[in-house]
Parts: structure tokens; C-alpha cells; sequence
């Protein structure tokens, strides 16, 4: 299979796929564009640089984290599946549980789920803070809401983390976060994602980690 416009950005800064991940990472370009021309999940001037706004974005996340096997994860407010189906790829042994408000949305993510055979992946239809059934290791997500508002829905649906774990809420955000910061009373660990990725598309993003 040629490789789609764009994976090849992301496979300058991740070069140990298997060749399973590899067919599910080029998948995606495809995929979301068929489902993006009938339910839209991602902004039409986003969508032919799909690899880098969204997957590359996504997995800055795991650039700076390592998710250890078994390890049980939820994205909130995942939209059409980020950063929770890139993650998905990158670790296939870490369970992820992506919640989303919108049922169509859900929709996508179900359709590309199925068609990558991503089998650590399970959605609901729901609010995050209307869960109270399961607990997680850790909560990601991705700019859906002020950090105040993520960090109280996604506590009490954490357990105590093991030793070595990231833990808490890790979420990717852009702009001046001064404010937000200080309005949601935490303390995160703050990341450029230039670091990770210097492209031009990442200045001014961030990774918050509010561990546990």
C-alpha cells in the first residue's frame, strides 16, 4: 500500500511500528475521510493533513509517556477519536475507553475501530462525569473543555496509581493557558509539543499532566 500524504511526518518521529500498526496508521487517512464527508468529526480544512493535526498531535502524548500493559485508560470527550485511536495504535496492549456526549461521533469512531481491528478499544455514549461504574488508570483528552472542568470530571474516575505510572489527567492544550491554570487550582507538569515535534503547527501546544 502507498503511504498516505502525511503519514510519512509522523514516521520521522516514531520508527518502531510493527507492520500491524503500520497498515492501522495508514487506514486512517482513508477511513476518516469517507466518514468525514458524511458525519464531520474534523474541521474540512483539517482533513488532508489529518496526520499531522490529529494522529502526530495525538501521540505527542506518547512521546512523553509511556502506558504500561494493562494499563486502563479513558479519552473524554474523545470526538472522532482523539488522541484516544492513535494511542490505541502506538500501545496495543493499554485498554482504552473513549466517551463522548455526541452519539454520531461515537459513530466514526465505532467504523474505524472495526476497520483498523483496534480490539483494545471500547466507546460509550455518554458525559464523562456520569460514569460511575469503572475505574481507570489514567484519563487523556484532548482541548474539549477548561482544565478546571476536566480535572473534576476525570478524578473520581481514577484508582490509585502504580508505582512507575503516569497517573492523573494528561491533556493536550493550546494558547495561554495562565489563566486556565490557575482557575482549575492544579499544579500540571507542562510540555511544549515543539519539543517533541518542531513543526510549525505545534508552537504554542502544550501537554498538562495533573498526575494523581
Amino acid at each position: 500500500m502507498e503511504t498516505p500524504k502525511g503519514l510519512e511526518i509522523v514516521l520521522q518521529y516514531f520508527s518502531d511500528f510493527t507492520p500491524a500498526q503500520l497498515q492501522q496508521l495508514e487506514a486512517l487517512g482513508p477511513l476518516y475521510k469517507e466518514w468525514n464527508a458524511k458525519i464531520n468529526v474534523i474541521s474540512r480544512k483539517d482533513i488532508d493533513s489529518l496526520y499531522e493535526k490529529h494522529v502526530l498531535h495525538s501521540l505527542a502524548i506518547a512521546a512523553a509517556f509511556t502506558f504500561a500493559p494493562g494499563m486502563e485508560v479513558i479519552d473524554i470527550g474523545t470526538g472522532g477519536g482523539f488522541p484516544g485511536i492513535p494511542l490505541a495504535i502506538f500501545f496495543p496492549q493499554t485498554k482504552f475507553h473513549l466517551v463522548d456526549s455526541i452519539g454520531k461521533k461515537l459513530k466514526v469512531v465505532d467504523a474505524v475501530r472495526e476497520a483498523t481491528g483496534l480490539t483494545n478499544v471500547t466507546t460509550r455514549h455518554t458525559r464523562a462525569e456520569d460514569i460511575k461504574d469503572r475505574k481507570f488508570d489514567l484519563a487523556v483528552s484532548r482541548a474539549v473543555a477548561p482544565l478546571k472542568h476536566l480535572h473534576a470530571w476525570s478524578r473520581p474516575l481514577l484508582r490509585k496509581p502504580r508505582p512507575g505510572n503516569p497517573s492523573g489527567l494528561i491533556c493536550l492544550k493550546g494558547g495561554d493557558l495562565a489563566a486556565e491554570i490557575s482557575e482549575s487550582n492544579t499544579r500540571p507538569r507542562i510540555m511544549e509539543v515543539y519539543e517533541l515535534f518542531p513543526l510549525s503547527e505545534f508552537r504554542e501546544k502544550y501537554l498538562l499532566n495533573v498526575p494523581y
